[in-house]
């Protein structure tokens, strides 16, 4: 982008970090707060700290946030020294938070009636997604609203598609949290029959890339198993509450989500084990004490 923009970004962990990194690259007046210590690239970038989400919202014309879940979003936009405070008319807030759709809704109409508008925009493609700016983007929102601020978008994702209406993006996240973590199961299990089998993981899970059974999972996580390296990434405990959003969701829609609930009874699992800032991949383990068996084991 050639015109130089004030954008605020509010949330500079895992995610939020290499993200406004690539708005700070790109010769954008860059705004920033985030509740832990500022990561060193970005205090020593050319973006402005401010004490508050408040002060980035004085400062900035479209304001970006990344926060772990739904009540942290709300403190973030509504609470003391909050983005609402710092709002005047015409500016826009971006929520790129994975949270409560129905909740979404209510925040949209909030910063609506303060004459700004709202998008909800989660992402999808992790820690390297983010570094790479290679994100899936899934917006809900005004459509005009949208393509003013698509180009900022395309600074930090590739596949960036409008949805519908607020909470619509929120929908399409669970919708993909759903099926990735049920991918993280299959290839877990596909792995561990393998190795208790007598098969070399690893050649199994090359074998399997080539077929109808490939995926970004198997090809990503599936190595992880492998390997044994279970650092985030993701963390299960993100996982955990994006799947309390799909089973409470479907609980009021009355949809029934029983693969999704076993899903999440391993990630419980794991957590019970220690693991909940363990990588999302790491289910493997809770499917691993069940069969008193790990993959790489010697059977």
């Amino acid at each position: 982008m050639s015109n130089k923009l004030k954008l605020g970004f509010v949330g500079l962990g895992i995610m939020g970090a290499p993200m406004a990194g690539h708005l700070i690259k790109a010769g954008h007046d860059v705004f920033v707060t985030t509740r832990s210590k500022v990561p060193d690239d970005i205090a020593q970038s050319t973006a402005t700290q401010c004490k508050t989400p408040a002060e980035v919202a004085q400062h900035a014309d479209i304001i970006f946030t990344i926060v772990p879940d739904t009540p942290d979003v709300e403190k973030v936009l509504f609470g003391e020294h909050g983005i609402a405070s710092g709002l005047s008319k015409g500016k826009v807030v971006v929520d790129m938070s994975s949270i409560s759709p129905i909740q979404t809704k209510e925040f949209a109409k909030k910063i609506n009636a303060l004459g700004c508008d709202y998008l909800d925009a989660p992402v999808s493609g992790g820690e390297v997604g983010a570094k790479n700016a290679t994100l899936s983007i899934m917006v809900g929102g005004d459509e005009k609203v949208f393509e003013r601020i698509k180009p900022i978008f395309e600074l930090m994702g590739k596949n960036i598609n409008l949805v519908g209406g607020n909470g619509d993006g929120q929908t399409a996240k669970v919708a993909n949290q759903i099926i990735v973590a049920l991918n993280i199961e299959a290839v877990g299990e596909a792995l561990l029959f393998a190795a208790k089998a007598g098969a070399d993981p690893a050649k199994v899970r090359q074998a399997l890339m080539g077929g109808f059974a490939s995926s970004k999972i198997l090809e990503v996580h599936g190595e992880r198993m492998v390997k044994r390296t279970f650092d985030p990434g993701f963390r299960i405990e993100l996982h955990q509450k994006d799947l309390n959003l799909a089973l409470n969701s479907a609980k009021e829609l009355g949809v029934s989500l029983p693969n999704t609930a076993t899903a999440q009874a391993l990630f419980n699992s794991c957590a019970a084990h220690g693991g909940k800032a363990w990588d999302h991949s790491a289910m493997v383990k809770a499917l691993e004490k069940l069969a008193n068996f790990e993959i790489g084991q010697k059977v």
